[in-house]
């Protein structure tokens, strides 16, 4: 069963399962007595969960020693904890290197979108910035680093978190832009298309791991906000932009998080910065609503409590079709 079938089985029902996964994450916490417990995600395409192995069980001990990202079959009950899915483990095995290989393409969750075909958008936004001087930015860091840009993550949980994520999120953000400059015209184009596709490249950085995303030791001590300044900067003085400009497209990526709280290293200060800072808090909101929209069961009413949303999504589609409002009359 993929984690999409296996959440729409109705809370109070304990039927039993068995699937393939991705072991994405462990963490080990402690119950209040100090008891050693396992908190595990495990994942596929269409979803992950968690659920608690406590330090007695045989799952503990398989998970205490197996590497993130590994493909496991499991054998379990459904339940259910503080209405959440979180299934009962009652066996789990790593599958063979021959099994494993033909599982990940089912196994690892990527953008919904035709990834050429967002490459190709970004190629066009790129060739669509007329100031040479920040044209030639985004071209030089996307010939050195766009290899590692296409496939990366957004994040490893928020939004965008999964292959190509990074990718999609960045021109999902340029094509808002695109729509919405007209309607500001005090916001100057070329820069904040600049900034846009060049706000969160320090994620290629930040992250790392092809099954299983987490952060890297630079990631943790730096945070994509400084390691993307750094790579624009380095981008910016190789092709001579002017050193005026190349201030405020820093000022975008270091600001482009919103709030100090929120990871910015600085509050966003120009026309451009608030623009494109903006454009990113729209598009990973809505991309934490189109992934519960794909994710949650059609079974299901509402998705899970989504945290970077502070709510569940109410999936079930507008009904355009109903009677006119006769109190209007």
């Amino acid at each position: 069963m993929t984690v999409k079938e296996l959440k729409a089985i109705p809370q109070g029902d304990s039927l039993p399962f068995s699937g393939i996964y991705l072991f994405l994450r462990g963490s080990v916490r402690k119950t209040r007595q100090g008891a050693d417990f396992l908190v595990v995600e495990l994942g596929d395409q269409t979803g992950s969960f968690s659920t608690t192995c406590f330090g007695d069980s045989e799952a503990f001990q398989f998970f205490s020693r197996q590497a993130e990202g590994t493909a496991i079959r499991i054998e379990g009950h459904s339940d259910h904890y503080n209405d959440k899915f979180s299934p009962r483990i009652q066996a789990v095995t790593a599958l063979d290197t021959e099994d494993a290989e033909r599982a990940m393409a089912d196994l690892i969750e990527s953008a919904p979108e035709d990834v050429h075909a967002l490459w190709a958008d970004l190629e066009t936004f790129v060739a669509g910035i007329q100031h040479r001087g920040l044209r030639a930015t985004v071209e030089h860091f996307l010939a050195d680093m766009g290899s590692h840009f296409k496939v990366s993550a957004a994040a490893i949980a928020m939004h965008h978190a999964y292959r190509h994520g990074l990718l999609e999120h960045t021109v999902h953000m340029a094509r808002v832009a695109k729509a919405i400059l007209p309607l500001y015209p005090e916001v100057n184009a070329d820069l904040a298309m600049a900034g846009i596709l060049l706000h969160d490249v320090g994620k290629i950085i930040e992250y790392q791991g092809d099954q299983a995303v987490k952060k890297t030791r630079k990631g943790i001590l730096q945070g994509h906000v400084v390691l993307g300044y750094r790579l624009a900067r380095q981008a910016g003085v190789k092709v001579k932009l002017d050193s005026s400009l190349l201030e405020r497209l820093e000022h975008i990526i270091l600001s482009h998080q919103g709030e100090l709280e929120w990871g910015a290293a600085a509050m966003a200060a120009t026309p451009e910065a608030v623009f494109v800072s903006m454009i990113d808090n729209l598009d990973a909101k809505m991309g934490m609503v189109q992934r519960a929209l794909r994710n949650t069961s059609e079974a299901e009413e509402f998705s899970e409590y989504i945290p970077g949303l502070k709510a569940p999504v109410l999936v079930t589609p507008v009904n355009t079709e109903s009677a006119p409002d006769s109190s209007r009359d």
